[in-house]
């Protein structure tokens, strides 16, 4: 059964950081592409960034590029988000999924950046 737990989100302050962790287990983690997606409230899922099996390759939407960084630990079957410089519009809930935006996801964990 596969399963992703997200955690390390919070309440920032506009500028502030966040680390997003998404730990993986019942797949062959190291295989596969990973993606964290978001979804502010009202709106629809957003795709935020993905990164392939080995972590050479990541690829960013352009509302979080020079801001955010996507990275993998394979050893440890984790996925990362590190957010920085963050905006009020970064404000969503947060989701890594398995292989790419409309694979299968975690329950979430919310970031709020508000001052």
């Amino acid at each position: 059964e596969v399963q992703l737990v997200e955690s390390g989100g919070g309440l920032v302050q506009p500028g502030g950081s966040l680390r997003l962790s998404c730990a993986a287990s019942g797949f062959t983690f190291r295989s596969y592409f990973m993606t964290w997606v978001r979804q502010a409230p009202g709106k629809g899922l957003e795709w935020v960034a993905g990164i392939n099996s080995d972590g050479g390759y990541t690829s960013y939407a352009d509302s979080v590029k020079g801001r955010f960084t996507i990275s993998r630990d394979n050893a440890k079957n984790t996925l990362y988000l590190q957010m920085n410089s963050l905006k009020p519009e970064d404000t969503a809930v947060y989701y890594c999924a398995k292989g790419y935006a409309n694979g299968e996801k975690g329950q979430g964990t919310q970031v709020t950046v508000s001052s």
